[in-house]
């Protein structure tokens, strides 16, 4: 589709609403204006549906290229699809999708043969709902029950539900406003779990014994610090239930034996401010993974009957950042990054040397996939790159064997040798070397003469993976190449790239962002206003930064849930997720630097009387994480100062949260609509 059939212009003097029977022209002037009555949630819902028409409005034209683009991406989507079965004591589990079903259907049979045993049934649980999420899934130690949560309205506050599976039959125990995992007793007499406060943080541990009222559950621990979330699980061994405690930078361990919930907890090491750890355990020791000597993290091991005594095990690398630790029977697993790229060793109990596990291509992204046994002589792996698709492996620890048991089906075709992919180090302005993950049709031509789709989240330590995307082949085939920056505020390169994007260092993933653009261009893969951006949650931040600072070069942007008002939601302890945020961007109320910083980049705060690229905005009225009045009112300070007639888009998921609507082929129709709306705004035939 080529902009001689765009919609109309979407400037601010086209958008109107009514509220108190007038007509309001500007909504930010009159959210601001204190001569209008006291703006009630009625209005504020009046105002987000008049968004909504505008946005269906505005889109109507371009429904021929978004059904399009949705039955392309549907039709590289196996409908049909299953996952490889793994075994888990006696019984073989696996998941299934029937033909135009939007939910999974969970399945198990007898190792020892038998008839398959539906354990739960997605699509009739989502029947007749706007929205469903599965949350926790735990199948007791005997097999006999599970329990799980769901959530149907995106407000991420579980309702965890038993069930016999054998008969179907439902445990009259319902838990309204889980927020955890599911872990249960040794003698499956009960579960523990943690509820979400009224600030929508958990704060606690509790254990439900079967056949007891809920109001009789009994607290086992209580977290006194706002800013620190409560999480249980328990060791690969299944002996030990950990209660872990912490916030973006500091944790806190504790263990109960499975075989006695209700023991006094005992604290693997008490909390120290910026010291993280994790534990798991084999036989009577624990394995710890900690940053407590070197951001890349180091593993130590201590006795469980003297945990806090602990000693070197693998000391930390400024090479191989260590992400994670793994026991099993035999041995351990340590996860890691090495310049960027995933590993796999694979490690003896008796200090002999290492296994790593190799992988074929140059960029990738690789990890252990479903292990849940701990007498594990086969490993099962998942592995993808930007041009390869997913791929299940089974690995024989003791041959070093790869056994493709899946690769992911694309019915409509897929032929990778159409597409090429590379590894791009650009340089940032301070001389930094900033790792992009770039795939472009094979006949990609490096005179700026095509478009490119930027994508990066750069915030809480998060590494985007290097990974397969159906979705992404539509923007492929129409010319584009697809970057992934991976930029300073996720932990891609280590623990230091993570510190070295937040707090007072906030602004280097803003700039490293800009500066990739900038580079992308030098390097004739595209030009100032052929570049589509996106970014969803704290990746919207970076939208809205960078479009306060760069706007020239951005030809569409596309801000999911974006968090952009961050000083005013800095400075409200009582937001959900507020206290527990202060080591990730600063304390404004306390903080008068921390206070000036925040405003100095906040998008909310800068935006300016300027010109703007064309812009889609998304929010889910549900949101618990950013609050859908974050791009409600960006959008409307940018309408109101904004100087271009570019068209400006507000959409809200009325009935979902933060990650958008629900089920399989409806998430593929909001990216179409997305997709649709960047071909739209850069020209490009659909």
């Amino acid at each position: 589709m080529t902009n001689t059939t765009t919609p109309p212009r979407a400037d601010r003097r086209q958008f109107s609403f009514t509220a108190h029977g007038q007509t309001i022209d500007d909504p930010y002037a009159w959210l601001k204006d204190p001569g209008y009555p006291e703006v009630t949630d009625k209005d504020v819902l009046a105002y987000l549906e008049a968004e909504n028409g505008y946005f269906e409005g505005v889109m109507a034209p371009l429904k021929p290229l978004t059904d399009r683009l949705y039955e392309e991406m549907k039709g590289r989507i196996k409908e049909d699809d299953s996952s490889v079965p793994q075994k888990d004591g006696d019984w073989l589990y696996w998941t299934a999708f029937e033909t135009g079903g939007q939910y999974r259907k969970w399945w198990r049979k007898p190792v020892a043969g038998g008839p398959d045993e539906l354990m739960l049934d997605e699509p009739v649980l989502a029947e007749g709902k706007e929205y469903f999420r599965l949350g926790a899934f735990s199948v007791s130690n005997d097999g006999r029950l599970l329990a799980y949560a769901i959530d149907d309205n995106g407000s991420e506050r579980f309702e965890v539900r038993v069930k016999v599976i054998a008969t179907g039959e439902h445990l009259p125990e319902v838990i309204p406003g889980m927020l955890s995992e599911i872990v249960w007793a040794a003698d499956d007499s009960g579960f523990l779990y943690g509820l979400a406060n009224d600030q929508w943080r958990t704060d606690n541990a509790r254990f439900h014994r079967l056949g007891t009222p809920i109001s009789d559950d009994i607290e086992l621990f209580k977290e006194a610090d706002e800013g620190f979330r409560v999480g249980v699980s328990e060791t690969s061994d299944r002996r030990w239930i950990v209660i872990a405690s912490g916030d973006h930078v500091t944790s806190e361990v504790w263990l109960l034996p499975a075989t006695d919930p209700l023991a006094a907890p005992v604290c693997v090491s008490p909390r120290k401010v910026e010291r993280e750890y994790d534990v798991d355990a084999h036989g009577d020791t624990l394995f710890i993974h900690t940053n407590d000597t070197h951001p890349n993290f180091r593993l130590c091991t201590a006795p469980i009957a003297d945990p806090g005594s602990w000693t070197e095990l693998i000391g930390a690398s400024p090479d191989f950042y260590m992400t994670g630790v793994s026991c099993f029977a035999d041995f351990f697993i340590v996860d890691g990054r090495e310049a960027g790229l995933d590993q796999i060793d694979i490690h003896p109990y008796d200090g002999g040397a290492p296994t790593r596990i190799d992988f074929p291509e140059a960029s990738y992204d690789a990890g252990l996939d479903d292990n849940p046994e701990y007498d594990m002589k086969v490993l099962r792996l998942g592995y993808e790159s930007m041009v390869t698709p997913g791929t299940v492996y089974d690995y024989d620890v003791a041959t070093g064997t790869k056994t493709v048991l899946k690769v992911q089906e694309i019915p409509s075709g897929y032929d990778a040798a159409k597409y090429a992919t590379e590894r791009l180090h650009i340089t940032a302005r301070d001389g930094t070397q900033v790792p992009v993950s770039i795939v472009y049709p094979a006949d990609f031509p490096r005179d700026g003469s095509r478009p490119v789709f930027l994508y990066a989240y750069g915030a809480y330590g998060y590494a985007i993976p290097p990974g397969f995307s159906t979705g992404r082949l539509s923007l492929l085939d129409r010319g584009f190449a697809y970057a992934i920056a991976h930029i300073r505020g996720g932990d891609d390169l280590g623990q230091q790239w993570y510190l070295d994007g937040k707090l007072e260092k906030r602004t280097n993933t803003f700039n490293d962002f800009v500066d990739v653009a900038k580079g992308l261009i030098a390097g004739g893969w595209t030009r100032a206003g052929k570049i589509a951006i996106a970014g969803r949650s704290a990746g919207g931040e970076l939208m809205g930064a960078v479009v306060n600072s760069d706007p020239e070069l951005w030809g569409a942007v596309v801000a999911d849930v974006p968090f952009v008002d961050v000083l005013n939601t800095m400075m409200d302890a009582s937001l959900p997720l507020t206290p527990g945020e202060w080591p990730e961007w600063g304390n404004p109320i306390e903080d008068k630097t921390a206070f000036d910083l925040i405003r100095g980049y906040s998008p909310y705060d800068q935006v300016t009387v300027q010109a703007y690229p064309p812009m889609f905005i998304s929010g889910g009225l549900n949101d618990p994480r950013v609050t859908y009045w974050e791009p409600a009112k960006w959008a409307a300070k940018l309408r109101h100062v904004k100087t271009d007639n570019n068209v400006l888009l507000l959409k809200t998921n009325m009935g979902a949260g933060h990650g958008g609507k629900s089920g399989r082929f409806e998430s593929l129709r909001e990216a179409a609509e997305e997709h649709a709306f960047v071909l739209w705004q850069l020209g490009v035939e659909g």
